[in-house]
């Protein structure tokens, strides 16, 4: 079995050890509230339906008219920035669910608006994020120079602390904002500004919806769309570098198993001439083929995962071939690698 099918159907087995370890998680911790939660509802729910003499058809009739009230605490949710706020929620896949449409035209809009701008919103988050990344790059490097450091080489380590610093300041800061205009602790605010900014939106905390916030309130609005928007960014910039990190990794280790070494190119030139015979005054060669494929394949950088990524560049192409010359123009008709050029390294940007 090829290496990059090892390594998806090993990813596989990760992710479902990695759900079966959470599910058995979430279940120790969540299920005793869960049960003595249900409990203290159905206590309530019977000593309402004894004091107000409810029917089982009565109580559920007000249950579905608490509900359809809820999306309407904050005021009016299709204004024009209520509008906006569901579209944001939308096209960044956070869904936090406190709004919907109810018509069956404004459903076959959302579905169709949807398939655009989910696309067109992740590449734009990732032209950021690259952005951004050259940018940080930059001043890291323009201020190793400053500070008179010999090296100033940024490494792909140094980027990935530098982001993870970012996201951290980006989560704070968006705590402490809403922790006050909402009245959260500063917990749940944090654990509001991550789960909206990694796009899982439960909508259990949403901001916003406290009454009248999104008519009365615009500069806080403001703020909230700007947070999310900009925040999106940042996190999409550092899991671009940790991903990537990971592909290149990876891709560097296939690299590396399957590189022919020097030795390996002196020993199957040598094999090559000395198979070599003439017969009727005409040359055969009979590990050519053998010799070119596989100096194309080793020799040869064709991994599309590096050079297609956005934080890495390619100084210069990495050498394949004997000088420029043709296969029949080479020693023994080979594609034999010059020994004495040095190959290219793929450096960070």
């Amino acid at each position: 079995m090829k290496a990059p099918s090892v390594r998806a159907l090993v990813l596989v087995l990760c992710v479902l050890v990695y759900l079966l370890a959470g599910a058995a998680v979430f279940e120790a911790l969540e299920a005793e509230s869960e049960r003595s939660g249900r409990r203290e509802v159905e206590r309530r729910a019977a000593e309402m339906k004894q004091k107000y003499g409810f029917t089982d058809a009565e109580y559920h009739r007000l249950e579905k008219l608490l509900l359809l009230a809820k999306p309407h605490r904050a005021g009016r949710q299709w204004t024009f920035a209520g509008s906006f706020y569901f579209a944001v929620t939308v096209i960044t896949t956070i869904g936090y669910g406190h709004s919907s449409p109810r018509t069956d035209a404004g459903k076959v809009f959302c579905m169709f608006y949807a398939v655009l701008g989910i696309p067109l919103t992740l590449v734009m988050f990732q032209s950021i994020g690259e952005r951004m990344n050259t940018f940080v790059r930059y001043l890291m490097h323009r201020s190793g120079r400053c500070i008179g450091l010999r090296r100033t080489g940024v490494s792909m380590g140094n980027m990935v602390s530098v982001g993870f610093l970012f996201c951290l300041s980006t989560l704070c800061v968006g705590a402490a904002a809403f922790s006050h205009f909402e009245g959260w602790s500063f917990f749940h605010a944090c654990y509001y500004c991550f789960i909206t900014l990694t796009t899982i939106g439960f909508g259990d905390f949403v901001a916003l919806q406290k009454k009248e916030d999104l008519e009365k309130k615009v500069p806080y609005v403001a703020f909230t769309f700007t947070y999310i928007l900009v925040g999106l960014s940042v996190i999409g910039a550092f899991l671009n570098l940790v991903v990537l990190r990971f592909l290149t990794v990876s891709s560097e280790g296939e690299d590396g198993n399957e590189r022919m070494t020097q030795g390996d190119l002196h020993r199957r030139s040598h094999m090559a001439s000395n198979m070599s015979t003439v017969e009727n005054g005409h040359s055969t060669f009979s590990l050519f083929s053998l010799t070119m494929s596989e100096s194309v394949d080793h020799g040869c950088h064709l991994n599309p995962v590096f050079y297609n990524s956005v934080s890495y560049r390619v100084d210069e192409a990495s050498y394949c071939g004997s000088g420029g010359s043709s296969a029949l123009g080479s020693l023994n008709g080979l594609l034999i690698p010059d020994m004495n050029r040095s190959f290219t390294r793929r450096r960070s940007v």
